[in-house]
């Protein structure tokens, strides 16, 4: 039991930190080695994919050269690759940093799988407790934030898991069980289970997101402790399924089902279906783990150990190859042009299909964990996260309408600078130093897998200070905002016509109440040109949108619009009527951020409104710079 414990804790703490790892090479694809739209979605698709296809081959290193010498020099790798991420200055080096410590936690994997035949309770400890952390650290990882407590955690973490490596193989003592012919099952859904926690089932930013869907447009700033609460109950339902013997007869079913549904919710693309998707993929995922924790489950299709193991070594390295198709697969659509919404849908029901093939459990050694502890152990931790958090301020700042407004409308780009490193702070100084009253934002993402899992308009509005509104457009958590300092009122949304373009597109309206009912109208929008033209038909629909919703009331409108002056679908909104607000200090350019030569991000405005003091501040916070003028309001 002893050995069982420390095996199951240690591949805990390395199921934490390939994860950690992923978190910075998932988005360096795009940041980095793809530099967002600049490079084929195929070119980066086979460089995601080739790293996993390459660890298919650690199952045959692992029988020439024995699990354990494997094992010991792919953990202090990854442990290696894991702290330098931390100190990496960003850019190429970080990209093969991270690239070094993925092929490393893979090749560990598989070793571990190997000479493990009960993996489900350190699998399901390791995803929960990622997940709680996720959660207290306000979805930003350690990787990120580089100060000395960061640096502490993650050195005691390598620390307890680099012991934990080289003491698992010392079986000591007559109670320690080697071996058997079990788990292949459960090593195969490894992979699988850890797109479906990232994507849905454990994501924190995904359930702060689907609460915020709850009170959409009721003008309130509310404190995260209500965006994160539902995190306990998914983290908890998750351990109690995964770590309890399930049901026998069609009961043991119900693991299956849940997953399945949940999965069909989430691919609706429907905001308030977010929190129901959530809980129901939890459960349903911890339910499909304990169907295949049986160490015995598989001995009637294996002869010998030896040949058990192998199977264990390629099951697991199948199933991380799952993952990268999962994940690469989801979020490419928006490059190659395919419906995206049947990716996670699919996955479930491979999962569901191999966990109920499994054999009924009848009799199961004692598991390692005790479930309600651990669980309750858990979920304290997640507990810990709205305790820890701050409140975002009520949105209103002045007394009275104000003579002016300033405006500042900035692609963001996810939150990752020109280097590739996730940094919120450079991103907030930047716009903090226009001393704005209302903020548009394009490419926000609230819990994208791909790009770390972070609720980046989430964060970056309690760094500023300035509650928000949000409109989705390719899915329920991508889209743009609208942040302000005055009370925000009738939120409306388009979804634009994709025309041919990669990533949905749409408009978001809301009214600024100003006091002494003085109200002004704001779009903001991150229009998609189809391949080879213009945006123009979106340019149109945005302008005609913004028109009518505004109703003769002062009006904003601002985005990156992917045109510049002179193109027809910049000519859509000065047909409309709108004035140009940056005209006074063009040429203006915004793109790329280090070495500015497009001007595709504005600001247009109704005649009424007075521009003055137009600027793009320099930054490379992201690969756009923000544009930002002062607007004086006509007089009353």
């Amino acid at each position: 039991m002893r050995y069982r414990q420390l095996t199951t804790g240690t591949l805990a703490l390395g199921v934490l930190l390939l994860i950690d790892v992923l978190r910075v090479w998932l988005p360096g694809i795009i940041t980095i080695f793809g530099q967002a739209a600049s490079t084929p979605a195929e070119l980066m698709g086979a460089f995601a994919l080739g790293w996993f296809v390459l660890a298919m081959g650690a199952p045959a290193v692992v029988r020439r050269v024995g699990a354990r010498p494997v094992t010991v020099v792919a953990a202090v790798a990854l442990a290696v690759a894991r702290l330098t991420l931390t100190a990496a200055p960003g850019g190429r080096t970080q990209l093969w940093v991270a690239t070094a410590g993925l092929l490393a936690g893979l090749v560990w994997l598989v070793g571990v799988a190997t000479d493990t035949d009960r993996p489900v309770p350190g699998l399901a400890l390791g995803f929960a407790v990622n997940a709680a952390l996720h959660a207290v650290l306000d979805t930003v990882d350690l990787v990120w934030r580089g100060d000395w407590v960061a640096w502490l955690l993650s050195a005691v973490a390598v620390a307890v898991f680099l012991v934990g490596t080289a003491r698992s193989g010392r079986r000591t003592g007559t109670a320690d069980v080697p071996a058997g012919p079990g788990a292949g099952r459960a090593w195969l859904l490894a992979g699988p289970a850890l797109l479906l926690a990232g994507m849905v089932a454990l994501s924190p930013a995904l359930t702060r997101t689907a609460m915020s869907y709850l009170v959409a447009g009721d003008g309130v700033a509310r404190s995260p402790l209500f965006g994160l609460a539902p995190v306990p109950v998914a983290v908890a339902g998750f351990l109690c399924a995964a770590l309890t013997r399930p049901p026998r007869g069609w009961g043991r079913g119900y693991g299956p089902v849940a997953l399945l549904v949940g999965a069909v919710l989430f691919a609706l693309d429907r905001g308030d279906l977010l929190l129901p998707a959530i809980l129901l993929a939890a459960v349903g995922l911890g339910g499909c783990l304990a169907l295949t924790d049986d160490v015995g489950s598989d001995t009637a299709n294996t002869s010998t150990t030896g040949g058990a193991s192998a199977r264990r070594g390629y099951a697991a390295a199948a199933g991380m190859l799952v993952f990268a198709l999962g994940a690469v697969g989801y979020y490419s659509a928006y490059d190659l042009g395919y419906p995206n919404a049947a990716v996670p849908v699919v996955v479930a029901v491979l999962v569901a299909a191999v966990a109920f093939s499994a054999r009924p459990v009848v009799h199961r050694l004692p598991g390692p964990l005790p479930p309600l502890r651990a669980a309750a152990a858990v979920t304290a931790l997640a507990l810990l996260a709205p305790v820890l958090a701050d409140e975002v301020p009520v949105a209103s700042n002045r007394d009275g309408p104000p003579q002016r407004l300033t405006v500042v409308a900035y692609n963001i780009r996810m939150g990752f600078g020109l280097d590739g490193r996730f940094d919120l702070t450079n991103l907030a100084d930047v716009v903090v130093q226009q001393r704005p009253d209302v903020v548009l934002l394009s490419e926000v993402d609230r819990a994208w897998l791909l790009n770390g899992g972070h609720d980046t308009l989430d964060l970056l509005a309690d760094r500023l200070g300035m509650p928000y509104v949000f409109g989705p457009a390719a899915d329920p958590v991508w889209g743009d905002a609208v942040l302000s300092r005055w009370p925000v009122r009738d939120p409306r949304t388009l979804p634009l016509a994709a025309v041919g373009a990669p990533t949905g597109a749409q408009a978001l309206a809301v009214t600024l109440d100003l006091g002494d009912g003085v109200r002004t109208a704001v779009v903001s929008t991150h229009l998609q040109p189809p391949p080879d033209t213009g945006p123009v038909v979106q340019a149109r629909a945005v302008a005609e949108f913004a028109t009518r919703y505004a109703a003769g009331r002062p009006l904003v409108v601002a985005g990156d619009l992917n045109t510049e002056p002179g193109d027809e679908a910049f000519a859509e909104f000065t047909n409309a009527g709108l004035v140009d607000a940056l005209a006074a200090a063009r040429p203006l350019a915004t793109s790329p951020a280090d070495d500015p030569r497009q001007q595709i991000d504005h600001i247009f405005v109704s005649p009424g409104l007075t521009p003055s003091d137009p600027v793009a501040p320099r930054s490379t916070a992201s690969d756009h710079l923000p544009v930002a003028v002062t607007l004086t309001l006509p007089p009353r």
